[in-house]
């Protein structure tokens, strides 16, 4: 591989979140997401129900009921207020262009209790009036990523009034916002295409100062251009960056699976999963040792691997994520095969705890003849033996045991990877107390 090559691999690394980030963003305001209806910026989209296989974005959560808004700040504030919620979990997870998670609201950072708060883009200043709460993002451009506690069908109403009780609404003088910049419309092929959206983005959306520092290497790949050197590249530069795009998305699918995460019986422990945040801390927040990677180099390379698998998922402290792709005796996963998972004690959490199941490659939920996705703690139904312990049967057929049938998680028929999703965890996931349990094959289905 060339030297060039190699940097554009680099920058294929640096920029993936920030190309699939918004690239998402625009999917939803334009064509929304399963029950999510497309959306404008700076307004709620409401879903009414879980999620399901429809609902085709990368590990979904079948737990809470979605509120999301695309944020376009450029235009000037606006003013979320968020209702009481009686005690009921919640969270408002701020994430901006990059996938930075810079602000929270919710039960565990905010309280329940009624709210308000000033949402402002970088650079704004003002005043902020009395008894509202002071957000802001770094980048003009930011989503959030709502979650409500539901406990099924028959609390979705419940949910839906929480949702109408929601608002968000513009504060102050406006201006028209800018959106989302155009890539050269005569950019051809997707690799290109890629380098472009990067380009146009970077500029639009800067970093913290060290990431601004670091994008000066790229200034060969024609990157920090102020117009497009893509629509007729020299043989040199295209071949560089074709090259390079094979190779850096090839890292970052092996950054998904072979990352530096510990493993405990088979999961990876996701915890820091998102702690690539180093320099955007708002409320809700943590700014600790335990909560920030001590080095930009292995943060930028678990941002990518965190995008491409878990987009938009919380840090460790708000929702703890452990994933697997192998059972416990080390090998894949795949529906071919029957397992178990048996929890001699079920992870310790102040909220609820759950395992859901995707397929591979795109990580999206499983459609099945129970329209089950997820299993836990406020899964009804779930048979339990007498000392507690929980026994889950992970397989694509319904079992025959009664018992085996009620712990039933279908799974696809080929390879597969569930998740552990813990809500409001405490400090026993982390320090080594609690140890999840493995995936155990069977020699025939149940």
């Amino acid at each position: 591989m060339s030297d060039l090559e190699a940097l554009a691999a680099e920058a294929y690394v640096y920029g993936f979140p920030l190309v699939f980030n918004l690239d998402e963003v625009e999917r939803f305001t334009r064509k929304g997401m399963g029950s999510l209806a497309p959306t404008a910026f700076n307004r709620f989209s409401h879903a009414d129900t879980l999620a399901g296989p429809d609902d085709t974005f990368v590990s979904i959560n079948n737990d809470t009921v979605y509120s999301m808004a695309q944020l376009d700040l450029s235009g000037g504030p606006l003013l979320l207020r968020v209702p009481d919620t009686g005690g009921r979990y919640y969270v408002f997870q701020f994430v901006d262009a990059w996938t930075n998670n810079f602000a929270y609201v919710g039960r565990r950072a905010t309280g329940t209790a009624a709210g308000a708060f000033l949402l402002t883009g970088p650079g704004w200043s003002g005043d902020v009036p009395a008894g509202t709460v002071r957000i802001t993002s770094p980048t003009s451009v930011a989503s959030i990523v709502g979650r409500w506690a539901c406990e099924g069908h028959d609390d979705l109403s419940a949910v839906r009034t929480l949702q109408q009780a929601t608002a968000l609404a513009p504060f102050g003088d406006r201006a028209a916002p800018a959106g989302l910049p155009a890539p050269e419309a005569a950019v051809d092929g997707s690799e290109l295409l890629f380098f472009e959206k990067l380009r146009t983005r970077m500029r639009a959306f800067p970093p913290a100062g060290a990431d601004q520092d670091y994008q000066q290497r790229f200034a060969p790949l024609g990157l920090l251009d102020t117009s497009s050197p893509y629509t007729d590249p020299p043989a040199g530069l295209e071949q560089a960056l074709r090259a390079g795009h094979t190779a850096g998305k090839e890292r970052v699918e092996y950054a998904t699976t072979h990352g530096s995460s510990p493993e405990q019986n088979g999961w990876k422990l996701a915890y820091d999963a998102f702690n690539y945040n180093l320099d955007f801390f708002g409320p809700g927040t943590l700014d600790t040792p335990q909560w920030v990677f001590s080095d930009r180099a292995t943060a930028r390379v678990v941002r990518a691997a965190s995008a491409r698998a878990g987009l938009w998922g919380n840090h460790g402290y708000e929702a703890a994520y452990a994933m697997t792709w192998n059972d416990g005796n080390g090998s894949p996963l795949d529906g071919t095969q029957a397992y178990t998972l048996r929890f001699q004690t079920t992870p310790p959490v102040d909220a609820f705890w759950s395992v859901t199941m995707y397929d591979l490659p795109d990580y999206y939920l499983v459609a099945n003849p129970i329209n089950r996705y997820s299993a836990g703690d406020r899964t009804p139904g779930l048979h339990y033996e007498r000392d507690g312990s929980l026994t889950l049967h992970l397989q694509p057929d319904r079992p025959a045991d009664p018992a085996a049938a009620a712990n039933w998680l279908p799974t696809p028929p080929g390879p597969f990877r569930p998740v552990l999703r813990m809500y409001q965890p405490r400090p026993a996931v982390f320090d080594g107390t609690y140890n999840l349990p493995p995936i155990t094959p069977r020699h025939s289905p149940t």
